[in-house]
């Protein structure tokens, strides 16, 4: 049963993610749940699911809005395998815990765009990603 649960969430929180949410954008930014989903499921289940979980938002994202498959699933799997790793040590209890990490996902989800989209491309401005990009997303 947590299998069709787990793919049900995946699936919801994509049609949210690339229909609505872009509705509620701020400056362009809107939330990036499936990053918090990931980070989730890392914490609560380890890196083994959170792998899985980030495996699958990841293909979702390839396949429908990337030009190469593989970027996003592999980006989304390896934070859900990193975060993963500390679920040994994490208590539910704690409430301040999965606020970090999230954070700290999301700054290593959008330090990976920054450095493969603006940095190839030549646009190396890093107080306008910073100011523009992971300071709103943060917030979010």
């Amino acid at each position: 049963m947590r299998i069709p649960v787990t793919a049900l969430i995946i699936f919801v929180n994509f049609i949210l993610q690339t229909t609505l949410f872009p509705l509620l954008a701020i400056r362009g930014i809107f939330p990036n749940t499936a990053l918090i989903i990931v980070t989730s499921y890392a914490l609560l289940r380890g890196s083994k699911a959170g792998a899985i979980v980030g495996g699958f938002s990841g293909l979702l994202m390839d396949i429908f809005f990337s030009k190469m498959i593989g970027f996003y699933t592999l980006l989304y799997l390896v934070i859900g395998l990193l975060f993963g790793r500390s679920q040994k040590t994490f208590y539910r209890e704690n409430y301040l815990l999965p606020v970090i990490f999230c954070t700290a996902s999301t700054i290593i989800f959008q330090a990976v765009l920054y450095i493969t989209g603006f940095m190839f491309r030549g646009e190396g401005n890093i107080l306008y990603f910073l100011f523009s990009i992971l300071v709103p997303e943060l917030v979010y």
